[in-house]
């Protein structure tokens, strides 16, 4: 399992406060040479996780990353071809031409940043694209050959009514993608959401909104025959994430690029500072008590839930930490 964190945005949404940087082709070129040097630096590592045979290229946005730059970096990898090889993409950058170049790489899942189908509310979390482009670019990934497709969309704003919102849901389904990741609005620390809310311009939605449309979604995709395999997750039968399912089991990864995390073998994770060239790595390594901690939290947020028996009885309780990471 391979993850590589590309730090590069066009913009910055109004919710986000992933690691990213608006930058030059010169800078993208710089990145993409330290990025590589450090797959030739990890390259045994990187070996030992290829168990599960896929790539995963996050951000950020990938798809604002020069074509050539892209190839570079899957060239210089040199596993494919993949199980299951995502790239997240924003749907402004989808053009007929830049669909068949990722199909000419080996992708064959495309992750769209959709959000919403509404114009103001894609103004309002500062989205590059309008809800009618949106359409268009998923037309034209499936123009281009890709059958499997997942939509992310957002939920938990307060000015998004419950009938708004089951519109945009209705859309989704229309759509029929392999995919849809469904996620309530959270405020992040250093976000712009967050300034919001201290400058008193944007108030949350209660519980009880937030509540309603993640029942709305729940009914109106399993209706549309979507199985709810994890918390925020949803797929038509036997298209479940290869890659993020691997996250939830706990299987060994490793990640590349500023700002990325690695989990090597069973008890040892790493993670790399978030800076564009010169960037560093760090490692905590788990205790017994962290790593069943870990596999009840990410267990607990799935269909298939965690087995009971392979828990000391100890340990059956839920901590706050959990409830906190499930929440």
């Amino acid at each position: 399992m391979i993850y590589i964190h590309v730090p590069f945005c066009k913009s910055f949404c109004t919710y986000c406060d992933f690691y990213s940087e608006i930058c030059s082709p010169r800078v993208q070129k710089l990145f993409v040479g330290e990025l590589c040097s450090e797959i030739e630096a990890r390259r045994g590592e990187i070996e030992s996780t290829l168990g599960l045979n896929t790539l995963y290229i996050g951000g950020g946005t990938p798809s604002v990353l020069e074509p050539e730059g892209l190839r570079r970096i899957v060239e210089c990898l040199g596993y494919g071809p993949y199980e299951e090889f995502t790239i997240e993409v924003n749907p402004d950058d989808i053009t007929p031409q830049y669909a068949r170049f990722l199909k000419e790489l080996g992708v064959n899942r495309v992750s769209m940043g959709v959000q919403s189908f509404d114009d103001d509310l894609l103004r309002w979390m500062n989205r590059r694209h309008s809800g009618a482009g949106a359409l268009e670019a998923f037309s034209i990934l499936r123009d281009a050959g890709f059958d499997n497709i997942s939509i992310d969309l957002i939920s938990g704003i307060s000015s998004l009514s419950l009938e708004g919102w089951e519109k945009t849901v209705r859309r989704a389904v229309e759509l029929a993608p392999e995919h849809i990741s469904a996620y309530q609005l959270t405020v992040e620390e250093g976000s712009g959401l967050e300034a919001m809310i201290k400058a008193g311009r944007y108030a949350e939605a209660s519980d009880e909104q937030c509540a309603a449309q993640y029942q709305a979604l729940c009914g109106l995709l399993k209706a549309a025959g979507y199985r709810h395999y994890e918390i925020s997750n949803f797929a038509l039968p036997g298209r479940e994430a290869v890659h993020n399912s691997a996250y939830w089991r706990r299987l060994p990864y490793a990640g590349l690029g500023p700002g990325a995390h690695s989990l090597i073998g069973n008890d040892t994770r790493s993670w790399n500072s978030s800076q564009i060239s010169g960037w560093t790595r760090e490692y905590e390594h788990l205790t017994p008590e962290q790593i069943r901690e870990e596999r009840l939290m990410l267990g607990l947020r799935t269909a298939e839930g965690v087995d009971g028996m392979s828990i000391p009885e100890s340990d059956w309780f839920i901590s706050d930490s959990i409830i906190e990471n499930l929440i």
